[in-house]
């Protein structure tokens, strides 16, 4: 259904002493150029997002723990305009999920901690929070069945706009 997401699985090497795996090496996206990273860190229920901007490629990935990531386009002329579809992530079995622009993603830790990765990709200044688009996590639009009723969520998302079409 969206083409414009690419998800790569990735290969780790696991032994005694745990794991080691790839997110990201030159050459792995010929047109992409990364210009910075962020983690977040998460307990079990915290929810974060829908959160979106028109410019940004975002290369995602769980360094530790269990995620339920959702992407929604957000593209209003696609035939998939608020359409989702969603993933498990987890560091046991590594995989890269690569979101252009237009399309808002969410994230559920579903372990007890999570750490997720963002590699951002962007022309010009970067778009911080305070100039991205954020939706309600529970937006009826939207229609995502979330497993869990009382999430943990930021103020941001507390108070993040309903979609008005």
């Amino acid at each position: 259904m969206f083409k414009d997401i690419k998800i790569i699985t990735q290969k780790n090497f696991k032994d005694k002493r745990g794991l080691l795996w790839t997110t990201w090496k030159k050459g792995l996206f010929t047109n992409i150029n990364f210009n910075h990273d962020k983690f977040s860190l998460s307990k079990k229920n915290t929810l974060r997002g829908f959160h979106c901007d028109f410019k940004s490629w975002k290369l995602i990935t769980c360094v530790y723990g269990k995620f339920l990531i959702v992407v929604v386009d957000m593209r209003k002329n696609s035939k998939n305009f608020l359409k989702h579809k969603n993933w498990i992530i987890d560091h046991k079995k590594p995989k890269l999920i690569l979101i252009p622009p237009y399309y808002a993603n969410a994230h559920l830790c579903l372990s007890k901690i999570c750490i997720f990765h963002y590699k951002w990709s962007y022309k010009g200044k970067y778009i911080d929070a305070t100039k991205q688009n954020s939706y309600r996590w529970n937006d009826p639009k939207i229609n995502f069945k979330w497993p869990i009723k009382n999430p943990i969520l930021s103020k941001r998302d507390k108070e993040a706009k309903k979609i008005i079409l």
